[in-house]
C-alpha cells in the first residue's frame, strides 16, 4: 500500500510534537545546534537510524548545525506519516547527541 499525503490537520497535529520542526517548500524541515566535534557521530547513528527504516532524509551540515529536510518520493514528494515519525527518531537522536533545535 504507497504512503498517503498526511492531511493539513494531520500535520499540523504532528507539528505540535515536533519541536523546530517546519514545513518549508513542500518538506519537513529542522536545523539543529551542536558542537562541531558531535556532528560526525550524529550523522552515523542518523545514517543508521535511516538504512533500518529505509526512509532517508535530506541532510545539510554546516560549522555546528545539521539540518533534516523530509518528504516521500513513492507519495509524491507529500508529507507523510513515515517522515512524520522519522522526523521524531532524528529529534531524538539529535537530542541524544546534545543538540538542540535552532528554532523552537
Amino acid at each position: 500500500m504507497p504512503a498517503t499525503s498526511l492531511t493539513d490537520a494531520e500535520l499540523a497535529q504532528a507539528l505540535t510534537d515536533l519541536p523546530g520542526w517546519t514545513v518549508e517548500d513542500g518538506k519537513l524541515t529542522a536545523t539543529f545546534k551542536t558542537d562541531r566535534s558531535t556532528v560526525p557521530s550524529l550523522y552515523a547513528a542518523v545514517a543508521a537510524a535511516e538504512d533500518e527504516a529505509n526512509h532517508h532524509a535530506e541532510v545539510r551540515i554546516l560549522y555546528g548545525t545539521i539540518g533534516f529536510a523530509l518528504n516521500t518520493h513513492d507519495a509524491g514528494g507529500a508529507i507523510t506519516a513515515l517522515d512524520t515519525s522519522t522526523a521524531a527518531r532524528l529529534t531524538a537522536l539529535a537530542t541524544e547527541h546534545g543538540a538542540r533545535p535552532v528554532n523552537g
